[in-house]
């Protein structure tokens, strides 16, 4: 990550400050808001927007982590609605045992594991535009997904930012993101496997 952040630092520091601003949220907006945005890569911007942050002092490190923060969460706000208003209407004109039986797993999966499903899901690039709208699709709890779309959005829009400003002074600060991630991807899995034993039991 740390090389292609390299590569968006040489492009994102001839921008004046409030194109920083703009384009960074763009990029985080619209990768976890729409679907065919998913290729988009919000690590590497995240990170190299803190490198940019870190060498220009015009460019003002707190208004660059809330504008990161403000369009993660909203991203996967829309996304957990579009979900609910439009997904789970198109997959229930499906009346297949199938399409039913798929639908009632995702609720259960949602119902017991999708809080830690949520948060992990930042870290997994790809995963993190898909997880909202399932989850509104799922009819997960919106205070449960609401909580831990405010969370994911800190750790990790913030979170890497802060990585990428501070590893010029600190180069162990880059490894925060990875230990988050870790520990988030972990407590997900041991969720869902425990949830599972005790389905079967």
């Amino acid at each position: 990550m740390t090389e292609l952040a390299a590569s968006f630092d040489a492009q994102l520091s001839t921008l004046a400050p409030y194109l920083i601003y703009l384009v960074t949220g763009a990029i985080v907006f619209f990768e976890t808001a729409v679907l065919f945005a998913f290729f988009l890569p919000g690590d590497s911007i995240l990170f190299s927007a803190g490198l940019v942050a870190a060498a220009h002092p015009d460019v003002n490190v707190l208004i660059l982590v809330t504008v990161i923060f403000l369009a993660a969460f909203l991203g996967d706000q829309i996304g957990f609605v579009l979900g609910r208003l439009v997904g789970r209407p198109y997959l229930e004109k499906n009346k297949s045992p199938r399409m039913q039986s798929m639908i009632a797993r995702s609720e259960r999966f949602y119902e017991h594991t999708g809080w830690w499903a949520v948060v992990a899901a930042r870290f997994f690039p790809w995963i993190r535009t898909f997880v909202p709208p399932i989850a509104g699709a799922s009819h997960m709890n919106y205070y449960k997904f609401l909580s831990a779309n405010a969370l994911g959005a800190l750790l990790w829009g913030v979170g890497i930012t802060l990585a990428g400003f501070y590893a010029a002074t600190l180069p162990w600060v880059k490894t925060w993101s990875y230990a988050i991630a870790a520990f988030f991807i972990c407590a997900s899995v041991v969720s869902a496997l425990l949830n599972y034993l005790r389905h079967r039991r």
